[in-house]
């Protein structure tokens, strides 16, 4: 069987490319459970800092392919499937369908565990429903410009199961994810840049190499404090501020008394370039 989930490491940056193009990338149970198995690698190896998702071929990804996904589910109509990218009421990741291996973490981040690295997107093509779910899931993402998004299950009678509802109201503002969400209309990449959905915008092609770039800047960092930075957001987020301003002070210490904040403070005086190594 062809692989899923192209795994690539790139010094500190993990790819992970959805690579099943002549169905326009939608994820069946392989690919699902391949990209897991992927964000447990970047989970569990200190090696690696940042993580990069992009897409094989002419599309980031069309949503489920119910045609696999809906006998293992029992959601879902072969129209839907046929379309690849329809979500069944039990379809969607962290919901009726158990499909992370032992050593996995769930891409989406639904089912209470949370991915402690950053993660990079590259989208092109069509972008919907799960993989919009799935850029709100990482923290950073990049389009190509002819990128068209679409959270569409309103379309089909049912709602966003991969975290739309919680992060999309975040990350661009509670009117414009109604918007989108509740017509289940398509919009463009300089819509999604407006509303902060995508942080760059690039020439069809360039999405790759700029979303790698960005994550070679990230892991170029102190990975500790970019996890302590990262973590101390999400409490904010989950948590509320209170929670997150009571973390400030003791992560500030544990990362004061670590060796990346001795080689940093160096390379600041004597202004060269840190090269940390993550302990």
């Amino acid at each position: 069987m062809t692989t899923r989930i192209i795994v690539e490491r790139r010094g500190h940056v993990l790819l992970m490319g959805l690579n099943r193009p002549e169905k326009r990338n939608a994820a069946d149970f392989a690919m699902l459970q391949e990209l897991a198995a992927a964000y447990g690698e970047l989970e569990r190896d200190a090696e690696l800092r940042v993580g990069l998702v992009y897409a094989v071929g002419e599309h980031f990804t069309a949503g489920l392919d119910l045609a696999d996904i809906g006998p293992r589910i029992g959601g879902g109509t072969e129209s839907d499937a046929s379309a690849g990218a329809g979500l069944g009421p039990d379809a969607s990741p962290g919901t009726g369908l158990d499909f992370v291996p032992e050593g996995g973490i769930h891409p989406w981040q639904v089912n209470g565990q949370q991915l402690s690295k950053p993660v990079v997107v590259a989208v092109q093509g069509s972008c919907f429903t799960l993989g919009i779910e799935l850029m709100l899931a990482a923290d950073i993402t990049v389009a190509a410009e002819s990128t068209r998004f679409g959270q569409l299950e309103v379309t089909r009678g049912i709602l966003p199961f991969g975290g739309a509802t919680l992060r999309f109201p975040r990350a661009a503002g509670w009117g414009n994810a109604m918007r989108w969400m509740l017509t289940g209309d398509l919009f463009d990449a300089r819509e999604a840049h407006r509303i902060g959905l995508v942080q760059e915008v690039t020439v069809d092609g360039e999405q790759f190499d700029r979303a790698l770039a960005i994550a070679e800047r990230v892991a170029a960092q102190a990975p500790l404090a970019v996890q302590a930075t990262l973590r101390n957001a999400r409490t904010a987020v989950r948590l509320g501020d209170a929670a997150a301003e009571e973390g400030l002070q003791p992560a500030l210490v544990a990362l004061a008394g670590s060796e990346d904040s001795r080689i940093g403070m160096e390379a600041f005086l004597q202004r060269k370039p840190a090269v940390f190594v993550g302990r």
